[in-house]
């Protein structure tokens, strides 16, 4: 069994990534949580490109929808339309409670969605809900070999 996950968290607002860090922290499982604060370094993270030549394989990926120089919907439609990133679940993690937005998601093959709660308690247990689901009882696909 897996004993530290890597997770890739994609946010630009630096006090959910801290929340979100912080969370992961406490949890009884063990992460390893890189960040990048915008779409397209995780497209460049995510394909090992540029100063991500090194980068591991997420097992998760938690995304955020409004994101600077490229939208997390675009990121999501890369990840899922790559045959080297679709088995990649990817959780969007947004504020945005509009329809349109989750079920773009859903079509863009987005595997949660998740909206960011505006309270610090719901925040956390939210946080701690997503880990536990998809880096605790979830059946998880192999990683490629890169």
């Amino acid at each position: 069994m897996k004993t530290t996950f890597e997770v890739l968290l994609v946010d630009d607002n630096p006090a959910d990534i801290d929340l979100t860090r912080d969370v992961l922290a406490k949890s009884k499982r063990r992460f390893h949580v890189n960040t990048v604060t915008d779409g397209a370094e995780a497209i460049s993270f995510l394909r090992c490109q540029g100063k991500y030549v090194e980068a591991p394989s997420p097992d998760l990926v938690v995304l955020d929808l409004n994101l600077p120089r490229k939208d997390g919907r675009d990121v999501l439609a890369d990840i899922k339309a790559d045959p080297a990133l679709a088995k990649i679940p990817v959780v969007i993690f947004t504020s945005s409670q509009a329809n349109s937005d989750i079920a773009r998601s859903y079509e863009l093959g987005a595997n949660c969605y998740l909206r960011k709660p505006g309270n610090l308690p719901d925040f956390v247990a939210v946080v701690q809900s997503m880990a536990d689901f998809w880096l605790g009882f979830a059946s998880l696909p192999q990683k490629e070999k890169r």
